[in-house]
């Protein structure tokens, strides 16, 4: 019951959300959008957006993949039959809300536009997820933890070198390092299976 309460709730916030754009339902579609129609907004008048547009892609994506985290973390604590996974999800609540409200407040500052949920691509993830049950359900969870978790260590690591924006290179050197620990506790849970 309560994963299917955490699912309704996460597809509602994506429909919610997607009611108020035009051309698409993806949330992380049309926040990437509405930041490359200032940025080219601004170029067109000859002024200066508060970052660069890459660094507002940084941002979207960031969020895009903190939210399904707290999401899928939610949907192991409910479904999850290993007490390390239902563990390794509340982690993710945890870890990842803290990340993602610290990353709303600098996107706020910076006059970025964050998605209000999750795209379609991590919606299906959660779709599919919430369709497993018991070992199932957590060998898939953990598997697609250690595929998020190395991806999302590499695109810190990428923007790491190439964000231009200082407070945004700041929180991606606080938010790396519990990136990388949560990667190596999945595999670790991985290697266990």
């Amino acid at each position: 019951m309560k994963a299917s309460i955490t699912l309704l709730t996460f597809a509602t916030a994506a429909m919610l959300w997607g009611c108020g754009t035009s051309n698409s339902n993806d949330s992380k579609e049309a926040a990437d959008s509405t930041n490359e129609a200032v940025a080219d907004t601004a170029e067109k008048s000859g002024t200066t957006t508060t970052v660069a547009e890459d660094d507002s892609k940084f941002a979207v994506d960031a969020a895009d993949g903190g939210m399904a985290e707290v999401a899928l973390g939610e949907l192991a604590q409910n479904k999850g039959t290993d007490p390390k996974v239902k563990e390794f999800g509340k982690m993710m609540v945890t870890d990842h809300t803290k990340a993602n409200d610290e990353l709303k407040t600098l996107a706020a500052s910076k006059n970025i536009t964050l998605p209000a949920a999750p795209g379609e691509d991590k919606q299906k993830v959660a779709t599919d997820l919430s369709a497993k049950s018991g070992k199932d359900f957590d060998k898939a969870y953990i598997d697609q933890m250690v595929d998020d978790h190395q991806k999302t260590v590499k695109l810190f690591e990428d923007a790491q070198k190439n964000v231009k924006d200082a407070d945004i290179k700041a929180f991606i050197d606080k938010t790396l390092p519990v990136l990388k620990t949560h990667l190596e506790h999945v595999k670790s849970l991985d290697k266990a299976k």
